[in-house]
């Protein structure tokens, strides 16, 4: 295990800025996942952790030794790539044992560690076979191998399982979450897929543009977003934004006006010390806080209903256009088309500033 800290790290490429100030405290033995759409700096702030990608200014140290301009050989860490990166020509064994022997470790412990982290992977009848007679959930059962067996103090995940079919993909998410909880390592995991975010971390970090956007528990920022960006990235299917006026305020919160919805108002509870810029607001309610009871109700045109099989999803619009995707349970109120109601809890609601997107 190892205590992983980023100092205010800054990446450019040239002229472009992909990382914009990063700071950040990753604490022995968790699984911390990095997690954003394309393009927001995840899978370059992993490389430069493991020493793939040079940091263009800040620092970065491991176990509180200054790792910033360190060879990625001397951080202590082994990363897992979304190609698999194994030798094709090499048996299972010899793909696992290869980095031990170039650093020209016991033939003894070599092949003790090899076993060890085969029967960990439930690789011991595959260590004789090629990668090209491997399914695509094995090779990447043997990449994970070729990390063990180096005993690093960080293990570090870029996308290990976008190659893969969605069963697969739930399979191996299983297993390396079963391998954190056996190792007791420090992991860090990159993906775009916030399934796979919630399913796996401890403590998810949420990038935009190069900058951390949230940092917490998977639950914390399911139920406590900070902005707009982390509301909606966060929840499957996303978040819903109803456009809102505040109309006043109270001890506790706002009152707010919903466009769209011939004057519906509702009182909702301020949730951070922050000043709106404006009046204008967005008012967030996420698909599941739909239901028959809520106080809150909206009158909407059904388009379409989706049926999957254990729940279902309503996609209705506002008279004003605003879409709307609705969790149906036990909303079997809504018709398959035509004009419905649709109703929440205000305590159910997130309340954002429209110009800045910060939750309010």
């Amino acid at each position: 295990m190892a205590h992983l800290k980023l100092d205010n790290v800054h990446k450019s490429f040239g002229d472009t800025k992909v990382i914009h100030g990063v700071d950040l405290d990753v604490e022995d033995g968790e699984f911390t996942v990095f997690v954003g759409p394309s393009g927001c700096g995840k899978s370059t702030l992993l490389r430069m952790i493991a020493g793939l990608e040079a940091v263009t200014s800040g620092s970065l140290s491991i176990d509180h030794v200054d790792v910033t301009n360190a060879d990625p050989s001397d951080r202590g860490v082994a990363m897992v790539f979304q190609s698999y990166a194994l030798y094709p020509h090499m048996s299972v064994y010899d793909n696992m044992a290869f980095a031990l022997k170039m650093n020209r470790i016991d033939t003894a412990e070599v092949d003790r560690r090899v076993r060890q982290a085969a029967d960990i992977l439930g690789l011991n009848e595959l260590l004789t076979r090629k990668p090209k007679a491997l399914s695509g959930g094995q090779r990447q059962r043997v990449a994970i191998g070729r990390s063990i067996v180096r005993k690093p103090k960080i293990f570090l995940f870029d996308e290990p399982l976008s190659n893969l079919d969605a069963e697969l993909r739930v399979q191996m998410r299983l297993e390396i979450a079963k391998l954190h909880r056996d190792l007791g390592a420090t992991m860090i995991y990159v993906t775009h897929d916030q399934v796979e975010a919630m399913t796996l971390a401890t403590r998810i970090v949420i990038l935009r543009n190069g900058l951390i956007a949230q940092v917490g528990p998977p639950k914390t920022l399911y139920e406590d977003p900070d902005n707009m960006f982390v509301g909606g990235f966060i929840g499957s299917p996303r978040m819903n934004f109803l456009r809102g006026q505040i109309t006043g305020e109270t001890k506790t919160g706002f009152k707010v006006t919903l466009d769209g919805f011939d004057g519906t108002s509702l009182t909702l509870a301020r949730a951070r010390d922050r000043k709106p810029e404006s009046e204008k607001v967005m008012v967030g309610v996420r698909p599941e806080h739909f239901l028959p009871t809520g106080k809150i109700k909206l009158a909407v045109n059904v388009d379409l209903i989706e049926d999957l099989g254990g729940t279902s999803f309503a996609y209705v619009s506002a008279a004003d256009g605003t879409a709307i995707t609705v969790e149906v349970r036990d909303n079997t109120n809504i018709p398959a088309s035509g004009e419905a109601h649709i109703a929440f809890e205000p305590g159910n609601a997130f309340l954002f500033d429209r110009a800045s997107e910060l939750r309010l």
